[in-house]
């Protein structure tokens, strides 16, 4: 396996930039998902990587080598799509060999090789079937044995599990990253939902509009978001954004809801607040951060239910305040009514501040 480095990477289409001086490293045996919404850029710089895309400016490594100039099959990656690609007339025994043959590999090399991949993948038993007798799952199976077999020093994966149903993605999202643990693989994973990236990435680079906008263990971006954008797209329910405006009175910090009620901050949420550039203020809370009442308690805010969604072992209650949607999570045995009127206690210990202007996240020091 290799590391592999993005160095200062650009891809434009005339004056628009598909991905904007992305700089960052893949360890050796990483799993990194680049994650973010359609169009931020992240499948072009999976692309830049393979080879498919030439890149505007920057510089690409795989190990030890540039590889700006050099041509897919001489990159040393293998990929895998999300619609497979597999060869319809051909058994998975072929499919897996295909590569292989192409290589110019022995006959015998070629056998272990196949036979290998299909025991580490659990699919021996299907060497002898067509793609379409299989099911989704064990297509996409295929199709990461046929990477395997190439012996890659980096596998290149674009949204693979897409077109599976929600339980065989949950399943397949196990296997990919056994698949990860058993071979220490270096991995470049993109996808659109946060929740692979979270639970199968050593790290997640999560993009928008062609920038990166953070790179850290998945804990750490859930933990400690540095923007605004980071916070609402990571997390789910995604993190509540209430703007606020931040005033000082009687020498205590306090956010000014729109209804006119006052939330007064702690000494470090206050320090926060003193960086920002302007006084208006977004708050930022997680769900089971925040603990709803049915009557006023001390530093409670007034605020109406609006929806409310059992899911079995936790209700999830949504809330206006401020111009905003809070999600609350309550126990299943507390009952809320759509229009009640409820009241909200913030942690402030676990709480999130932005600047209102830029976007930015609060640090108290």
């Amino acid at each position: 396996m290799a590391h592999v480095v993005l160095q200062d990477l650009v891809k434009s289409y005339g004056g628009f930039k598909a991905v904007n001086h992305v700089s960052l490293t893949v360890n050796d045996g990483e799993f990194v998902a680049l994650v973010g919404p359609s169009g931020c850029g992240k499948t072009t710089t999976l692309n830049l990587v393979a080879g498919l895309t030439p890149i505007t400016s920057g510089d690409i490594i795989i190990g030890e080598r540039v590889v700006n100039d050099l041509d897919p099959k001489d990159r040393d990656i293998a990929m895998v799509f999300q619609n497979y690609a597999l060869y319809p007339q051909k058994s998975v025994y072929k499919n897996l060999a295909f590569p292989l043959q192409m290589r110019k590999l022995p006959r015998d090399e070629i056998d272990k090789k196949v036979k290998e991949a299909a025991r580490v993948l659990d699919m021996t038993h299907l060497l002898e079937r067509k793609p379409r007798e299989l099911s989704g799952g064990q297509q996409q199976r295929v199709a990461l044995g046929r990477a395997l077999v190439r012996d890659p020093a980096v596998f290149l994966m674009d949204e693979p599990l897409s077109n599976l149903d929600a339980k065989l993605r949950v399943q397949m999202r196990s296997e990919i990253k056994r698949f990860h643990q058993d071979l220490k693989a270096t991995i470049i994973y993109v996808t659109h939902d946060q929740l692979e990236a979270v639970t199968m990435a050593d790290k997640m680079a999560v993009m928008n509009g062609g920038y990166l906008q953070q790179y850290d263990s998945p804990a750490q971006v859930f933990a400690h978001p540095v923007n605004m954008f980071v916070a609402s797209f990571i997390g789910s329910p995604a993190m509540s954004l209430i703007p606020l405006e931040a005033s000082t009175a009687n020498g205590n910090t306090v956010l000014t809801g729109a209804e006119g009620w006052r939330l007064e901050l702690s000494p470090r949420n206050a320090q926060k607040v003193v960086r920002a550039t302007t006084m208006k203020v977004v708050l930022g809370a997680r769900h089971s951060t925040i603990k709803l009442h049915k009557s006023a308690v001390p530093g409670s805010i007034p605020a109406k239910a609006y929806t409310v969604e059992p899911t079995g072992d936790v209700t999830f209650v949504q809330a206006f305040l401020s111009g905003a949607i809070v999600n609350v999570s309550v126990p299943p045995n507390i009952a809320v009514s759509p229009d009640e009127q409820i009241w909200l206690e913030f942690d402030q210990e676990r709480m999130h501040l932005f600047d209102g202007e830029t976007e930015m996240a609060l640090k108290a020091n």
